[in-house]
């Protein structure tokens, strides 16, 4: 499979993960889709786990994980307690938040990444990342112009600050990941194995809290979309995963390109969920897509 292939494959499964998250959480309980949606992938990952420890040598490499210490089950965990922070606030965002608004933000994440490398990492941008980032900037003001039409002030709406931490705690991940890759050289389905795994754990007590009514909730409804978030995510990162093994692969393309998938959720908002001002928004989601790529094609 051509690389550019598998990298829109990525963007439009990434792009379906948006849209099955806001249709599995809109008007429902938050915490058991949580707790379903990271069981399918979780699954997934076990029925691997049991075919190669019954008929080892049947799975290609890109799906057989590597035995760990203690040590790095630790250091795996921690990466699932961080997606977790994310989640938990992106799900309650995109919740409340209309999609065409919710994906735009989310897409973000790469410019929190980039000021985090900036501050802890000692890089420094370049000048087209310092475009980039302005032209972000910039058309953020134009989608919360678009956003104030829906009555939607983001300075003031509590769901657009969970989504910002949610992305912050996103580019934590991302920067950990680089250091759980390329520092501890961990492959990458034991960590897409283990982080499955652990996040399930990590939820197991929440969802146990949610049933046994310790906190004020909502009603859960058992939407065919819940399975599907985990399902889409799973086919997304192994497409990206696939591509960046390419040799011929240019990273910075790589990441460009699949920021796409924030066209796909954004068409699917106006679409599925007849979400207003869709043209009037258009022109901010294309600029910040502009400064993503700008930003990312910036890398040295």
């Amino acid at each position: 499979m051509n690389w550019i292939v598998a990298v829109l494959i990525s963007a439009f499964f990434l792009g379906l993960y948006d849209l099955c998250t806001k249709h599995s959480v809109r008007s429902n309980a938050v915490t058991p889709v949580f707790f379903f949606s990271t069981l399918t992938g979780a699954l997934v990952w076990m029925v691997l786990l049991l075919v190669q420890a019954i008929h080892p040598g049947t799975l290609p490499i890109t799906l057989v994980t590597d035995a760990l210490t203690w040590q790095q089950h630790l250091q795996i965990v921690l990466k699932s307690a961080i997606v977790a922070a994310s989640w938990i606030g992106t799900y309650y965002a995109l919740k409340h938040l209309p999609l065409s608004l919710g994906a735009p933000i989310r897409a973000t994440s790469p410019l929190l990444t980039l000021f985090g490398a900036i501050l802890f990492l000692g890089e420094r941008p370049t000048w087209l990342e310092t475009v980039g980032i302005l032209t972000t900037l910039a058309s953020f003001v134009g989608l919360s112009i678009a956003g104030q039409k829906e009555g939607f002030h983001f300075h003031r709406n509590k769901w657009f600050w969970f989504l910002i931490v949610g992305n912050i705690f996103g580019a934590i991940s991302s920067l950990y990941d680089k250091y759980l890759f390329s520092t501890l050289n961990f492959s990458v389905p034991t960590v897409q194995c283990w982080f499955s795994i652990y996040t399930v754990l990590i939820f197991s007590p929440l969802a146990l809290g949610w049933k046994l009514n310790l906190w004020p909730r909502n009603q859960f409804e058992w939407r065919w979309t819940v399975p599907f978030i985990s399902l889409a995510l799973l086919v997304a990162d192994y497409a990206y995963f696939w591509a960046l093994r390419h040799p011929d692969a240019l990273v910075s393309l790589v990441m460009s390109l699949r920021r796409a998938s924030t066209l796909v959720a954004f068409a699917g908002g106006l679409y599925f969920f007849h979400e207003k001002n869709g043209w009037k928004k258009f022109p901010a989601v294309v600029g910040i897509l502009i400064g993503i790529v700008l930003t990312i094609l910036g890398r040295p």
